[in-house]
């Protein structure tokens, strides 16, 4: 049940940034939003640590700073896979990414905090 709160809440979120960065990042529709976050679930879950193994020198060397662009790769990616998902470049892949990633935090954290109570 809590992975499907969170893949919803992952897919509002989405759908609620291709709003907001309207220029850069395209989502046709909800349903959209809700492959979306199965996809990058998925990616986070299985390449993610491929990558970032991979990349373990480069990510050492820039003190953490090339995380961010694997996050924007598997934006980048994501888009290749979700019909109806566009990215118009690595640049707003990446602001995407961080701005996904802050807010799912926050409001995940919040989950949390309403559950323990």
């Amino acid at each position: 049940m809590n992975f499907i709160l969170r893949i919803i809440i992952s897919a509002i979120v989405a759908f609620a940034l291709s709003y907001v960065l309207s220029s850069g990042i395209h989502i046709d529709k909800f349903t959209t939003a809700l492959i979306l976050a199965l996809v990058l679930a998925v990616l986070n879950a299985f390449l993610k640590p491929i990558l970032i193994i991979l990349t373990l020198p480069i990510t050492i060397l820039t003190f953490g700073l090339f995380l961010f662009v694997i996050n924007a790769a598997i934006i980048l990616l994501a888009s290749k896979f979700v019909d109806g998902f566009k990215v118009d470049g690595f640049w707003w892949a990446l602001l995407f990414s961080l701005l996904l990633s802050v807010i799912t935090s926050m409001l995940y954290k919040k989950e949390d905090k309403e559950k323990s109570n």
